[in-house]
């Protein structure tokens, strides 16, 4: 560990002197092949660091507790401090509230890793993340230093709250309402499944302001930073999930909790707005996670049927088990240049909903279709929760669900798709 703290500070030394945005800057020699082809692959030395920090810390310290975390369903508070001092949390904080900027493909390449050791650890991360991006994207510099500068300080995790037990992808069906008295808001409603929902230190919270139901979603929420202490808000208890189990999930309750003016972001009825575009960057690093669940799903099912023998040979020698892990690998490929093309999108500061949705889309179901090839490649084993893969197979469905289920992704993609035909008809 204290090897691979000294390398995580050089990193975060290398950003702070400026060497950041060595991040988008390619090899002398992958310049020259972008030049001949209009496309490159390479990493620039700086990621190929940071990938190889979070792959060290996620093999080291992450896989060989997995399994106990996901017993005792335990917030993993041990492994978050760690990647906090590593700098393996918070990436998008900016320079000015002490972060390092970090561009949405690093974010990728470090939940890839994550999330290969446990997608419930990268999910905290990631959790925090997109509690983050709203400030980011939305939040003036003092709001942003008061909230995000506190997650710089201390080894804190953040949450986003929209989800509400009558509202998921329905997003204006939200019922939680804020009303203006004075200098203040006062916000009463209920949200539900939310991530790190008892361990944040802050939320962002969405909230009907115009009580109008017929006030159109762009003009009837607002979006609020609200402390985890504040008065009259209650987490309710841990929800036992499926898979993803020491991943913190929880109902909210708010009872006349007052938020001063200044918590708002960007201005009243700029809500929906503002929650929809987090998930543009947001949909990337999630499909990231999705690959890193489905690459170990290959590798444990790989390795596991080069020892496993049937009829005198290993099972990996066998026609269908080759091609299950064949189709494995293709789909692992696929959906990670999907990843890469929609984060690529984002930090060229276009919108990106199309690639985000593709990528999110197409990762998930692949994580869960490797997931179930590599139990059924370990057979009874896959089954039983001595091996790892039966822990593979229950974290990935949620993939499909969280972040806008798979048919809403694909609600998206249609949407874009007709939109640009008709525009080009």
């Amino acid at each position: 560990m204290q090897s691979m703290a000294m390398f995580g500070q050089i990193i975060k030394k290398s950003f702070h002197r400026g060497l950041r945005t060595l991040s988008s800057v390619p090899h002398p020699a992958a310049t020259e092949r972008k030049q001949a082809s209009g496309i490159c692959f390479e990493l620039s030395d700086t990621q190929k660091d940071l990938q190889e920090l979070a792959r060290k810390f996620s093999r080291e310290e992450i896989v060989p507790k997995a399994a106990d975390y996901d017993r005792s369903m335990k917030f993993p508070w041990d492994i978050i401090k760690k990647a906090w001092e590593l700098g393996l949390t918070n990436y998008h904080i900016p320079q000015h509230c002490g972060g390092l900027d970090l561009t949405c493909f690093d974010e990728c390449l470090i939940a890839e890793e994550i999330a290969y050791g446990c997608s419930a650890v990268e999910t905290a991360l990631g959790a925090s993340s997109l509690g983050q991006i709203p400030l980011i994207v939305a939040g003036n510099k003092e709001q942003q230093k008061k909230f995000l500068g506190r997650l710089v300080e201390e080894p804190l995790v953040a949450a986003y709250g929209v989800t509400e037990p009558g509202a998921g992808s329905d997003v204006n069906g939200v019922k939680t309402r804020a009303e203006k008295k004075g200098d203040e808001y006062i916000i009463n409603g209920q949200k539900m499944w939310i991530t790190n929902g008892g361990v944040a230190s802050w939320y962002f919270v969405l909230a009907r302001t115009n009580p109008d139901p017929k006030c159109p979603a762009g003009k009837a929420f607002t979006g609020f930073i609200v402390d985890r202490d504040t008065p009259g808000l209650t987490p309710g208890r841990k929800e036992i999930n499926m898979g993803q189990r020491c991943s913190d999930t929880r109902g909210i309750t708010f009872e006349d909790v007052r938020v001063p003016k200044e918590n708002v972001l960007l201005g009243e009825g700029d809500g929906f707005k503002i929650a929809m575009a987090v998930f543009d960057k947001t949909r990337p690093p999630v499909a990231a996670g999705a690959v890193g669940v489905a690459q170990r799903a290959l590798d444990e099912a790989t390795k596991y049927s080069l020892e496993r023998k049937t009829f005198g040979i290993p099972i990996a020698q066998h026609q269908a088990v080759s091609f299950m892990l064949a189709d494995m690998a293709i789909g692992i490929e696929t959906s990670r240049l999907a990843w890469m093309r929609a984060a690529w999108e984002t930090d060229q500061g276009r919108r990106n909903t199309y690639y985000a949705s593709v990528a999110k889309a197409q990762a998930a179901d692949v994580a869960n279709k490797c997931a179930t090839d590599a139990v059924q490649i370990f057979g009874g084993n896959g089954f039983n929760t001595e091996y790892p893969v039966e822990k593979l197979f229950r974290d990935a469905k949620i993939f499909q669900i969280y972040e806008g289920t798979a048919q809403i992704q694909r609600h998206i993609i249609s949407r874009e798709l007709l939109e640009t035909a008709k525009q080009k008809a």
